[in-house]
């Protein structure tokens, strides 16, 4: 599911999903505490969430749940820069994104197995 998301609406996404089902008001309070969001801002960043559908509003209470996942959201945002400025060419992001910097042991492995589980 496609849904692009802006930074503010990252910001909510992201109380959602490390809390799970979250009020609006909980979300509201997290992230004026966190980064100094007034209610009304909050409020209208989830509303533009429910727009785009990453996110379903119940009763009682304006209960959030999110209907696309941090996994979902990463893969598209990585297509997409993939696709913007590397030509389409996963190889040409992750070197870029390697840039020169020493991976550790656990991280070389880590990329091994996934390299082999592409094969």
């Amino acid at each position: 599911m496609a849904v692009k998301l802006f930074d503010s609406e990252l910001k909510v996404m992201d109380v959602l999903w490390r809390r799970g089902d979250t009020t609006a008001k909980e979300i509201s309070n997290i992230l004026k505490d966190s980064i100094g969001w007034n209610m009304n801002t909050t409020y209208t960043v989830i509303k533009k969430c429910v727009a785009k559908g990453a996110i379903r509003r119940t009763e009682p209470n304006f209960l959030c749940h999110a209907l696309i996942t941090k996994e979902e959201v990463r893969a598209d945002e990585a297509g997409e820069l993939m696709t913007k400025l590397f030509d389409g060419s996963p190889d040409l992001l992750f070197a870029s994104l390697l840039g020169g910097k020493r991976l550790t042991r656990e991280q070389i492995d880590r990329l091994r197995s996934w390299i082999d589980r592409q094969e």
